[in-house]
């Protein structure tokens, strides 16, 4: 059944191609700025409201739980819409959440963060399910894994600058202790928060704004019907679709993967501020967060090309592999030793997300925004998995949490050495 958008001439359609390709690398570069920034949130809510591992975790829980809740619809939204029209509302929402970000801060209260962030993730979501599938199909089938992998590097290019910039703007205060604000007045406290709360929101009244640009600029491809998707006449069933070995544990992997990633960046300047490992301030803590991303950045780079020459489910499974020992041997060390092995995670994640997603989607045929969709749903580990590290931080140590993820890294690994032998 067609979605009512009006096919774009072969030739017009590969003019759009080629001219569309760098807006949606931006889109990468947008949503990994935006997302990262939550790494920089953590320690100063965390300060702010006096919370503990778990309940600043919450953060993340409410960020990533977009993903469980949005994907669905998102991808409903995209097979009557196409791709582009999906994009243009996703910048749409995602720039709504950031504007919440001035209310929050007004009212100086943990829940209006959380709100703010959750909204922002729902338009994530959709930038998310629509523009993975849209870089595979805007080229050739072969080359889908380094394409993706490609637009992935600015993603990492992203997440590489939001620490030193959420360093500068959000961290450059410092943290207050639970000394310094338990001897605060309610009245003096609450008047703190909310000055504290509006450092925040100029930073993301800056994305907004950056968001907003996209938007126009989409606006010029939104009758490219290239983009347009078919809903299946089949009817195909989420079990179904999700029997298919390789999809269904892909769909595990990026939920163990987002929830490794996100449980690791997210602890990183609390880890990192330790005695035990480099007893940093908090706004160097903050810079030095942007080597983890960044190592994510060259490691797209270079996976790009290995990916090329080399099978996808063995470059998985050995990346994979390395960030389980990695985080195992911070997990036991001290010093510069614990903090170089956590940050190297960072290389060892750089190929895992665009490689475990192209590999699940492989021959899907039309029902790739579905699967597409699902994918993006499994990234609600990112909610599930901090919140596990988090409550390991709070009973056993920062230290020993990193267990938590290096679990996850195992699963993938698993997931690329059986992905090898299905080719």
């Amino acid at each position: 059944m067609s979605i009512g958008i009006n096919p774009t001439p072969p030739a017009a359609a590969e003019a759009a191609r080629t001219a569309m390709m760098p807006w949606v690398v931006c889109l990468f570069f947008a949503w990994g700025l935006a997302t990262v920034l939550i790494d920089t949130l953590v320690p100063k809510l965390k300060a702010l409201f006096s919370l503990s591992y778990t309940e600043v975790m919450l953060t993340q829980f409410c960020f990533f739980l977009a993903y469980l809740l949005m994907s669905v619809p998102a991808g409903m939204l995209l097979s009557r819409v196409g791709y582009v029209r999906g994009i243009i509302v996703g910048l749409a929402v995602m720039a709504l959440g950031c504007l919440l970000f001035t209310p929050a801060a007004s009212a100086g209260v943990y829940s209006g963060f959380l709100l703010a962030l959750f909204v922002m993730a729902s338009g994530i979501t959709l930038l998310q399910v629509a523009a993975n599938p849209l870089v595979v199909l805007l080229g050739s089938a072969q080359g889908s894994h380094s394409r993706l992998s490609l637009a992935q590097a600015f993603n990492s290019l992203g997440t590489f600058l939001g620490p030193l910039i959420g360093a500068a703007l959000i961290l450059r205060g410092g943290l207050a202790t639970p000394a310094d604000l338990s001897a605060l007045s309610a009245q003096a406290l609450a008047s703190y928060r909310t000055a504290q709360a509006h450092d925040i929101q100029g930073l993301f009244w800056g994305i907004a704004a950056g968001l907003g640009l996209l938007v126009l600029l989409f606006w010029r491809f939104r009758g490219f019907g290239g983009a347009a998707r078919e809903v299946s006449p089949r009817g195909t069933t989420v079990l179904r679709l999700l029997s298919r070995p390789r999809l269904g544990l892909g769909v595990l992997s990026i939920f163990l993967y987002v929830g490794a990633e996100v449980s690791i960046g997210s602890l990183m300047i609390n880890y990192l501020m330790l005695p035990a490992v480099l007893g940093l301030g908090a706004a160097t803590a903050g810079r030095c967060v942007s080597l983890y991303w960044g190592g994510a950045m060259i490691g797209r780079f270079i996976g790009s090309a290995a990916l090329r020459r080399l099978r996808a489910g063995s470059v998985l499974g050995c990346c994979a592999l390395a960030a389980a020992l990695l985080a195992c041997t911070s997990a036991v060390s001290a010093g510069m030793v614990a903090a170089a092995t956590i940050l190297a995670i960072g290389l060892c994640n750089s190929i895992m997300f665009p490689t475990i997603f192209t590999l699940a989607i492989e021959g899907l045929g039309e029902d790739t925004p579905r699967g597409s969709s699902w994918l993006c749903m499994a990234i609600v580990g990112g909610a599930v998995v901090p919140v596990l590290t988090g409550y390991a931080a709070d009973q056993a140590g920062l230290a020993r949490s990193l267990l938590v993820p290096a679990l996850c890294y195992l699963g993938i690994a698993a997931y690329g050495l059986l992905a090898r032998y299905r080719y």
